[in-house]
């Protein structure tokens, strides 16, 4: 069986590795092992902050939302996504956000049917009582 070399895959994949770490500060840019060290938690930070981008986006939109629906139908946030459910909108909270600051009548027309659908389901409760 052959002798394998690598030189040329080591040089490769240290060259890479090193490429991702420019702009690092003194040997974390320059020397192989400090610059793997760097670049490996550069990418396990940069994978959580990904997650945790996610999560503040959401409750970003979960802010807006609440604000929005407390300023135009006068209810908090819990019951207006109740209320969404009940009059079936299927509206993500990204999109509910984007409405709530970008045109606030849509946003109103919006609340004004799940103001309609909480009152539905009020009477009903009521009626069954």
């Amino acid at each position: 069986m052959p002798r394998v070399k690598r030189g040329t895959k080591r040089r490769a994949n240290r060259s890479k590795t090193l490429e991702l770490a420019s702009g690092y500060f003194l040997t974390k840019s320059k020397l192989y092992r400090s610059a793997q060290e760097a670049v490996e938690r550069a990418l396990k930070f940069a994978y959580t902050g990904r997650k945790q981008k996610k999560r503040t986006y959401r409750s970003l939109w979960i802010v807006r939302i609440g604000a929005a629906a407390q300023e135009v139908a006068g209810i908090n946030y819990s019951q207006f996504m109740h209320g969404l459910k009940l009059a079936g909108i299927t509206l993500d909270r990204k999109v509910l956000a984007a409405t709530a600051t970008d045109s606030l009548e849509q946003f109103k027309v919006i609340a004004d049917q799940v103001k309609a659908a909480l009152d539905a389901a009020a009477a009903q409760k009521l009626a069954a009582a």
